[in-house]
């Protein structure tokens, strides 16, 4: 027996030793896949590790801020907020000199995430000169990086979770096989099986009543799950051309419906066609600037010859993703909304002339942050944000604007008691009110 408990041990030692070989592998590539995510989700859209873009580029930036003479942890400092880093180091004053824009503020990003991210940067192979991609930025002839991907990397839980769930068994089983040789209380040497039974019949009404409530637990859990289907919130496909609606509503003042040119008369806001980016683009080629590679994407698609000024007929189609997406059986109409009701865009949509990145369904707690919005709890894009905003919305009756409302209007004009019924809760008609919430408004 003490031999066996000797083969015991050794082996339990060999499986310990790969066990934490294994984890460290897998901590090893958690750590990687997490500096790329943090890379792809927050710096992608300005930074690549090997080329300057509308940031500069992100690889030995570490080791440049120190030869550079920045100041310990300065660096840190910068990414979580520049302003406050150019306060209290004067490199960090030079790199904020950078144009075309401002780096953004990452108050969010703790010392390990930024490592995190550079560790990946640093571990990018350089693209060979004369063409190629790098990793994380663009083909040759690109000057922003490419959309982000949407990745994840829940398999490194589920790898590092088995291998520590096996430690504990081992050890486990170990510490009870030296237990079973060393007693001599026969009682000690039942199985786990044996003993488990055995306690679960002395303790059988307890255990009925725990398994009561965990099943019953895990069906409420199961039907609360429901309730997180199709639910779109940060949604944020990447998209064939970066393309900052903060330069072209914000710093431009483009109206949305320029481009959006049938947002007022059909049921699609529809995503707009080539010629009209070329209405700009024939003049504003953005030669030397960051943003060059991607208006050439523009040409490319047009059929645009920038030396000749001309259309060679070499056509290509923007294959663009859908951002906010409804479910087939949900009729939306974007003229009605808009015209009629009056809805701004930024209601649904958020505020595009501070979106830096390309479109995105916006969270309801942004949305309420916005001024002039309707506040709401709902998630955005569900069926009980949309019924909460009907329920909301004010219908602008009596305004000669529209003759279908002012038909109401004067109607309820006739019975001041009925009226009065509209009025009484909020002071306005609502949406809900003149059948807002019938479901065949939304679903026929």
């Amino acid at each position: 027996m003490e031999i066996s408990n000797i083969q015991s041990l050794k082996r339990f030692k060999t499986f310990a030793f790969a066990a934490l070989t294994l984890s460290f592998a897998a901590f090893t590539n958690f750590a990687s896949a997490q500096g790329e995510g943090l890379f792809k989700a927050k710096c992608a859209t300005c930074h690549m590790p090997h080329k300057n873009s509308t940031g500069p580029k992100l690889a030995g930036v570490r080791a440049k801020w120190a030869s550079g003479g920045a100041k310990e942890g300065s660096i840190y400092q910068w990414v979580n907020n520049w302003q406050t880093a150019a306060a209290n180091d004067p490199y960090a004053v030079e790199v904020s000199k950078w144009s075309p824009t401002a780096m953004s503020a990452f108050p969010d990003l703790k010392k390990e995430d930024i490592d995190a991210i550079l560790d990946w940067v640093d571990a990018q192979p350089e693209a060979p000169a004369g063409g190629g991609a790098t990793a994380g930025g663009t083909a040759e002839g690109a000057t922003t990086a490419v959309p982000v991907e949407e990745e994840s990397t829940s398999w490194v839980w589920v790898v590092m979770g088995v291998i520590f769930v096996v430690v504990i068994l081992a050890v486990g089983g170990v510490r009870r096989q030296l237990k079973i040789a060393t007693s001599e209380d026969e009682s000690e040497k039942m199985t786990y099986g044996e003993e488990l039974r055995a306690l679960a019949w002395k303790y059988r009404l307890q255990v009925g009543l725990v398994s009561l409530v965990v099943v019953i637990s895990i069906f409420v859990a199961l039907f609360q799950s429901l309730y997180s289907i199709n639910i779109m919130e940060g949604y944020q496909p990447s998209q064939p051309i970066v393309f900052p609606h903060s330069q072209h509503a914000g710093i431009n003042g483009i109206d949305c419906k320029y481009c959006h040119n049938s947002v007022t008369k059909s049921k699609s806001a529809s995503i707009p066609s080539v010629n009209v980016c070329m209405n700009c683009h024939k003049q504003i080629d953005g030669e030397g600037k960051p943003w060059a590679g991607q208006i050439k994407k523009i040409y490319a698609a047009a059929g645009w010859d920038k030396e000749g000024m001309k259309y060679t007929g070499k056509t290509k189609p923007i294959v663009w993703n859908k951002v906010h997406v409804l479910p087939e059986h949900v009729y939306f109409n974007h003229s009605q909304h808009v015209v009629v009701g009056g809805i701004d865009c930024k209601q649904c949509h958020g505020d595009m002339t501070q979106m830096e990145e390309t479109a995105m369904v916006q969270p309801v707690e942004e949305l309420n942050k916005i001024e002039g919005n309707i506040k709401l709890t709902r998630k955005t894009l569900t069926m009980g944000w949309c019924i909460e905003c009907h329920g909301k919305k004010d219908v602008a009756i009596g305004n000669g604007k529209n003759a279908y409302y002012d038909e109401i209007h004067r109607r309820l004009k006739k019975d001041p008691k009925l009226y009065a019924q509209y009025l009484n809760n909020d002071g306005k008609v609502t949406v809900n009110e003149l059948g807002g919430w019938e479901c065949a408004k939304c679903h026929y």
